[in-house]
């Protein structure tokens, strides 16, 4: 399905989002005050304009409110004017706001002004990196809610060469099996046949303490 996107900055977190949306296959409009910005990504995406978001003239003329999401990604450098923005695309009625917080405050202020969601992506690289320090075996893990999460955990060396129904994970573990990484390729839903080899990667599904007890067998 391709959505419309605005984003609003284009520092080194607007011009990720907006190329990593545009390889998606996206449609992308993008906004920043900075000309030099603003022709760094002219070539990659459908339509760029230099023009300042927190203008109410200006941001009308963008048309937010047909847009599927519009993001404000205004760095820490520019606080005030990421709490402009938003306030302003409330106002218009853009049915999905996702704003750029730099510390907790900002993000309720954020949200108080009329932000629908919140990211923090340093703090987000901050946590996966320490992820990846304290289980190394754990290659990538996603919140799903409060009571799971899916990960990517290294089949531990007891386990090679036996099959699903041989390990049964779910009773000893209270993980699920729900794909299993073999090199380049991904065999979703696995049969209980399915029997793991060296350097396969196990897609699991299952609570924070059950990932980090199957992953500690790693």
């Amino acid at each position: 399905m391709i959505g419309e996107f605005l984003v609003i900055g284009l520092g080194r977190f607007g011009q990720g989002l907006v190329l990593g949306l545009a390889r998606l296959g996206q449609s992308v409009m993008a906004v920043d005050t900075d000309e030099s910005r603003v022709q760094s990504v002219a070539a990659s995406i459908d339509a760029v304009v230099c023009a300042d978001a927190t203008d109410e003239s200006a941001l009308r003329e963008l048309h937010p409110e047909r847009m599927t999401c519009v993001v404000v990604a205004i760095g820490a450098e520019a606080m005030q004017s990421s709490i402009m923005a938003v306030a302003l695309l409330q106002q218009m009625g853009v049915p999905r706001i996702v704003a750029r917080a730099v510390d907790e405050l900002h993000a309720r202020v954020l949200r108080a002004v009329g932000a629908h969601e919140i990211v923090n992506p340093e703090a987000e690289i901050a946590d996966r990196l320490a992820r990846r320090l304290a289980q190394p075996d754990v290659f990538s893990q996603i919140e799903l809610g409060d009571e799971a999460d899916l990960a990517e955990v290294a089949a531990p060396a007891a386990f090679i060469g036996k099959t699903l129904v041989e390990l049964d994970v779910r009773r000893k573990y209270g993980v699920s099996v729900v794909a299993i990484r073999k090199g380049d390729s991904i065999r979703a839903n696995p049969g209980g046949n399915e029997r793991l080899e060296s350097n396969d990667v196990m897609v699991l599904i299952g609570t924070k303490p059950a990932i980090r007890r199957l992953a500690s067998l790693a």
